[in-house]
């Protein structure tokens, strides 16, 4: 049995958008994003995984009173950079599907 002419172009084309995602994902390792907070003083850095690469902490905040301040600007830094990392998602999956809305709690593969 054979599928209509516009199933087939359908399968070609979920197939076509499953295989650019992967590749999408296996991109999104190479890509990052910095947030800096506190002028600078935090820096995060996280892929387009979503994984916290690193932290940079200037020397200043390692001071014993300033452990208040650092853990907030880390918490800041984390969700700042988190931030950038999910709109750099959002933008790449945008391409692959040409705008087509995904449904609700769809995930890549492998996030």
């Amino acid at each position: 049995m054979t599928l209509p002419k516009e199933l087939q172009r359908l399968f070609k084309e979920v197939q076509r958008i499953q295989k650019k995602m992967e590749e999408t994902t296996k991109e999104l390792e190479e890509k990052i994003v910095t947030a800096q907070v506190g002028g600078g003083m935090v820096r995060v850095t996280v892929n387009g995984r979503q994984e916290v690469l690193s932290i940079e902490i200037e020397e200043e905040l390692l001071k014993p009173e300033e452990r208040e301040m650092l853990q907030d600007l880390l918490v800041a830094g984390v969700n700042e950079a988190l931030k950038k990392a999910k709109a750099l998602l959002e933008e790449e999956l945008a391409k692959v599907t040409g705008g087509l809305a995904l449904p609700p709690g769809f995930k890549l593969p492998g996030f």
